[in-house]
């Protein structure tokens, strides 16, 4: 399959009825090309992450898992049981995967109760057995008292957890979440993202989740991708991929604050002296080494005083001058120029002691590795 864009997703070595294995081409007109080649452990609980912005992939890549969506080439195996293969002309319904799939929406019955809501999946089973898991799954998600209300009668937060109670109370052996918090303010969904985990690993199954959101990415990811384009950029644990992107393409869908091209004039003991615009900074030497590199920075890296002559173990101190400050919910974004465009963020209460505002002076603290450099190529 040439010049196709790869998606591909790598665990380490485990046994292939314990592992769910994807490898298929899904074609759009004039879209991207998504080729997938996933790889996950399915016999304990793990959430796997697909971040990257609206039409890279992510949503393509859980419905031709579902069965939502029917690849051009290749095959979808879980565990020993094969659920696509375009040469094979295998293709098993979603009903007969064993998957769950929560939409953004939640797609509840506005015309069934909450409890009637999650029984709804429970077909086959006795009237006593219903009843029991019925029971058991409202008190496991706080909505005892609820059973009885409709969808319209119950708070954004109290549908979340309906929609999932229904898709868990099945037992699937695959979880698939599509922005299962988008639908949300911001404050609830503050306070769902680590209820949300907790839930999720009560039943301890394998989950694959999109997201657009990076704090939801890094509050729930075992396993993180970042995509483009049909197309993996990075992969790994969410605090590696987050501190140090792979490349400028990764960096700028990972929102990082700064990011300047420099140039390394020296090197000696690990440590590289970079000029970005008119300023020095010190970072950790990269690997390969190479001259022309892209500076990243991260927001929260960045630790701002007032006074000159402070104490502080960093080794860049960089006098700078408050140009905005812009509210981001609990933080402040502080865009400063230093010799070159710079981006903090801090407290409010911080920003307070600081008496920041427009015009101020301040000294910009940056330790060595907050400073990641990325090939310039």
């Amino acid at each position: 399959m040439p010049n196709a864009s790869r998606l591909t997703v790598g665990i380490g070595a485990i046994t292939m009825s314990s592992q769910l294995e994807a490898r298929f081409e899904k074609r759009f007109s004039g879209g991207p090309v998504i080729l997938a080649d996933l790889h996950r452990p399915t016999d304990h609980f793990s959430i796997t992450v697909l971040f990257g912005p609206s039409g890279c992939g992510k949503t393509t890549t859980l419905r031709c898992l579902a069965g939502l969506e029917r690849p051009e080439q290749g095959r979808i195996r879980f565990g020993a049981t094969t659920w696509f293969d375009a040469a094979a002309g295998v293709f098993l319904s979603p009903q007969r995967r064993g998957i769950g799939y929560l939409f953004q929406d939640y797609a509840l019955f506005p015309h069934l109760t909450v409890a009637r809501n999650i029984a709804y999946g429970l077909r086959g089973l006795s009237g006593a057995e219903r009843q029991r898991r019925v029971a058991e799954t409202l008190d496991l998600f706080q909505l005892k008292g609820l059973e009885d209300r409709y969808p319209n009668q119950v708070s954004g937060g109290q549908q979340q957890r309906v929609a999932l109670a229904r898709v868990l109370v099945r037992r699937p052996q695959l979880l698939l979440l599509d922005e299962p918090l988008s639908a949300l303010d911001d404050p609830t969904r503050e306070q769902l993202r680590p209820e949300l985990r907790r839930l999720l690993a009560e039943f301890a199954i394998p989950v694959i989740l999109v997201t657009h959101d990076r704090i939801e990415a890094i509050a729930l990811a075992d396993h993180l991708l970042v995509l483009d384009q049909g197309r993996v950029l990075q992969q790994g644990t969410a605090p590696e991929i987050f501190a140090r992107p792979a490349n400028l393409a990764a960096a700028r869908i990972l929102g990082v604050e700064t990011v300047q091209p420099g140039r390394i004039l020296q090197v000696a003991d690990g440590l590289a002296t970079v000029v970005v615009g008119q300023t020095q900074l010190v970072a950790l030497a990269p690997s390969p080494m190479t001259q022309e590199v892209y500076i990243c920075i991260r927001g929260e890296e960045v630790v701002l005083q007032r006074d000159r002559e402070g104490t502080s173990s960093a080794r860049n101190r960089l006098p700078a001058v408050v140009r905005s400050l812009v509210a981001q919910g609990p933080m402040m974004r502080v865009d400063m120029e230093c010799g070159f465009p710079l981006t903090a963020l801090v407290t409010r209460p911080s920003c307070e002691e600081l008496g920041l505002e427009e015009e101020a002076k301040v000294v910009a603290l940056l330790k060595a590795p907050a400073v990641h450099l990325i090939p310039r190529s």
